[in-house]
């Protein structure tokens, strides 16, 4: 019974730390933000406590002050660069006359249209070829969607000082007090777990630091890549800016990320380019994008990906692909991003605690 009664607490207890998650949620992804940031800023810290001038040194609040510094002036220099392009792109797709843009595709779609017919494709469709794209590019283009984009952006801008302020002050106070975070924890850990859970806290922070200066590296090389690429095919480098961002940022999705990233990628570089001839300038120029996001592709899963995928967090590439494949059926596009964190993080507490089974054993045996 008592026995019973101890796991029933237990359940309790872990709903009850749940619901605080949930209800104080903002605060949690305040930390969580902060977390990620000193996981990323460390060894900017630790560069700056190794200078030294004869027997002067940095003090180590002076290198948590400037490491907080240099990640702001990251962050607003990437909004600076990148906002301004995309409301410039927003606006640009919201100018758009969609009966002019079909007038302009009218032939290929006929000529698609009566491929379907020959091959009895469309033969359950009520709309012809020409009425469903229509209807299609006008949703995409539509200037109140667009603007309620733009007002939900505002509505997240009203809170951005609060979220910046609380976040600097969290990230500074955790690169300056290397072991604050790690302590926090320990304080809720009963004595005789205290040496596991100390090394598996260490074991994550070194894995997580890797995958996460991973990820802003493969990020970073991406849009650099794109961008270049896109410009030397002739779109103008704001454009080309625009679409690699696009790429990049949906390349932090594994897998079915760099898919969807070329698709809209494509998409934006087909609205920015309607004024075209179709088959002599626009459909060339389709193609050469497309070469572009492949070869990137190509150099993202030779160069970028087995240093984030697998040397990073230590793990199969099979292994990697089959727990995103799991995390996306169950969770969606947020499960995808965050499984390989969250399973490197399960992987090192299985170590600590379940090591003991086979299955663990394999699992964890490069960590």
């Amino acid at each position: 019974m008592n026995k019973n009664l101890r796991y029933l607490f237990i359940i309790l207890g872990i709903c009850l730390a749940g619901y605080i998650l949930w209800y104080f949620k903002s605060i949690v992804a305040y930390i969580l933000i902060s977390t990620v940031f000193t996981l990323v800023g460390r060894p900017i810290v630790n560069f700056l406590n190794k200078l030294h001038f004869k027997k002067l040194k940095i003090p180590n609040f002076i290198s948590a002050l400037i490491t907080v510094v240099i990640i702001w002036i990251l962050v607003l220099t990437f909004f600076r660069i990148f906002i301004p392009l995309i409301a410039h792109q927003a606006s640009e797709l919201s100018a758009i006359d969609p009966a002019a843009v079909m007038n302009n595709l009218q032939e290929p779609l006929a000529k698609l249209e009566n491929l379907f017919v020959k091959f009895n494709i469309n033969s359950n469709m009520n709309q012809t070829m020409d009425q469903y794209f229509t209807e299609k590019f006008m949703s995409i283009v539509n200037v109140s969607m667009i603007s309620n984009i733009f007002g939900s952006v505002a509505g997240i801008l009203g809170n951005i000082f609060i979220a910046a302020f609380s976040i600097s002050f969290i990230t500074f106070f955790f690169l300056k007090d290397k072991g604050l975070f790690s302590d926090g924890i320990l304080l809720f850990v009963p004595d005789k777990y205290l040496d596991k859970i100390e090394n598996m806290l260490s074991s994550i922070k070194k894995l997580l630091t890797r995958y996460f200066t991973g990820i802003f590296v493969q990020i970073s090389g991406i849009i650099i890549l794109v961008s270049l690429g896109l410009t030397l095919v002739g779109i103008s480098f704001s454009d080309a800016l625009v679409i690699g961002l696009v790429v990049g940022l949906f390349n932090i999705i594994p897998y079915l990320g760099p898919v969807i990233g070329a698709l809209l990628g494509l998409v934006l570089g087909l609205a920015i380019n309607l004024d075209l001839e179709f088959y002599t300038e626009l459909l060339p120029l389709l193609g050469k994008i497309s070469i572009i996001f492949i070869v990137v592709q190509v150099i993202d899963n030779i160069v970028f990906q087995p240093f984030i995928y697998s040397s990073s967090v230590h793990a199969h590439p099979l292994e990697i692909f089959l727990v995103i494949m799991i995390a996306g059926s169950l969770f969606g596009i947020t499960g995808m991003i965050l499984a390989i964190p969250t399973y490197t993080i399960l992987r090192v507490v299985a170590k600590e605690f379940f090591n003991k089974l086979k299955v663990v054993k394999k699992l964890t045996e490069k960590i």
